[in-house]
């Protein structure tokens, strides 16, 4: 009988070797990808908190948060200053949703302050108000994304997951007015088919001057600039000064 050391031998010279028998033989080497959910790829679920004053709609989020497994929402409060004192205090959130109107300090205004805070965490808006001036005004203060309450569940839960990977969630109602907003603010100016005179009197004009300081600034005679001005007005299809400013200002014609 052949001993064990031949037969190892035997195996090294065919290029083979045994493998391992036993639990060890399904073991995955360190090496090896581990396999990734689709719902999230980390180890540690992702910290959320809620800011919401209704109580009932509170519980309600808390507890489909709570039943998904990548999700904790570990801390939910009925007013921004309550969450502020425990960021204050060191706790960080992945992720946190917010009501716009609270008592006391609103969301929007809560939004700054998290965001000075604790800057790596994502502010998710989440309102009954889809107006274009909030939606504005929480974007610029540093909200990841804006959600109506009226959304379903599997899309809050969603998009919690979409902010904390980097995503801008939004409905597409707020999606559309955002699109909009950007649309009004990138729209090209109306030629008016003011001359390069005319223009520069216009905007001495938004900055307060009077016909006789435009007239000494730009050496012209006063009646020059009159005369300017009466052609601006037709352009602009005005009838006052005042009329010409709001006009200017409004539009950015410069």
């Amino acid at each position: 009988m052949r001993n064990r050391a031949n037969v190892a031998e035997d195996s090294k010279q065919n290029g083979k070797t045994s493998a391992p028998r036993g639990r060890a033989a399904d073991k995955p080497d360190a090496n090896t990808p581990k396999p990734m959910s689709a719902k999230s790829t980390i180890d540690q679920p992702i910290n959320v908190w809620l800011v919401e004053d209704n109580h009932s709609f509170r519980q309600t989020i808390v507890r489909v948060l709570k039943q998904s497994q990548d999700l904790d929402c570990a801390r939910h409060f009925s007013n921004s200053e309550a969450a502020l004192d425990e960021l204050t205090r060191g706790a960080v959130p992945d992720v946190i949703l917010l009501d716009v109107e609270l008592p006391g300090l609103n969301g929007i205004e809560a939004v700054q302050q998290i965001k000075s805070i604790s800057p790596s965490t994502r502010v998710i808006m989440l309102t009954v108000f889809d107006d274009h001036e909030k939606i504005f005004k929480a974007i610029c203060a540093g909200a990841s994304g804006y959600l109506l309450k009226t959304s379903p569940m599997e899309k809050i839960i969603e998009s919690v997951r979409e902010a904390y990977i980097g995503g801008a969630p939004m409905t597409p109602r707020v999606a559309r007015s955002v699109l909009d907003m950007f649309m009004r603010n990138a729209a090209p100016h109306k030629d008016y088919g003011l001359t390069a005179r005319e223009q520069e009197i216009l905007q001495l004009m938004t900055e307060g001057l009077i016909k006789k300081e435009i007239a000494d600034q730009l050496s012209l005679s006063y009646h020059t600039v009159d005369t300017h001005l009466r052609n601006i007005y037709t352009k602009l299809h005005v009838h006052t000064r005042t009329g010409a400013v709001s006009k200017a200002l409004k539009e950015r014609l410069f």
